[in-house]
């Protein structure tokens, strides 16, 4: 995302759902820019949506979404070391990559197995993907 106004984050949640389909529940942690206008817009577009809020200003009520953000983001943090760049928006993708491909006991597989039923190919992409963000 290049920012967080609503029309960006519809637009490319929009785009993710259309990839994979709309989730049943959606979480959120009260941020204002979620609160307003965008859960009003989709709420009107899935109406069996489940939204569900942590407490204000209480960010242990978030969970396994917290501890997600704190993986996610000491990985973009050894990325950025290890390439040895500042440029932490062309690591995520990289990131998300290994956390889609890393095991998770709680599913027994990779979650990119669970999405796609396929094992995913790591070993002719890795040395070409570590060098794409550079071209």
């Amino acid at each position: 995302l290049k920012c967080k106004k609503a029309s960006e984050v519809a637009k490319e949640l929009l785009h993710i759902f259309l990839t994979f389909g709309a989730p049943h529940v959606l979480q959120s942690d009260n941020g204002r820019e979620f609160t307003a206008g965008i859960i009003t817009e989709l709420a009107s577009l899935w109406p069996d949506l489940i939204l569900v809020n942590g407490r204000p200003r209480y960010p242990q009520s978030q969970g396994s979404v917290e501890r997600g953000n704190c993986t996610l983001k000491d990985s973009l943090v050894a990325w950025m070391r290890d390439n040895k760049t500042a440029a932490w928006s062309y690591g995520l993708a990289f990131v998300q990559w290994g956390v889609n491909t890393t095991y998770h006991e709680a599913i027994k597989m990779t979650p990119y197995e669970a999405v796609f039923g396929l094992n995913h190919e790591w070993d002719w992409q890795q040395k070409y993907l570590e060098n794409y963000w550079r071209i």
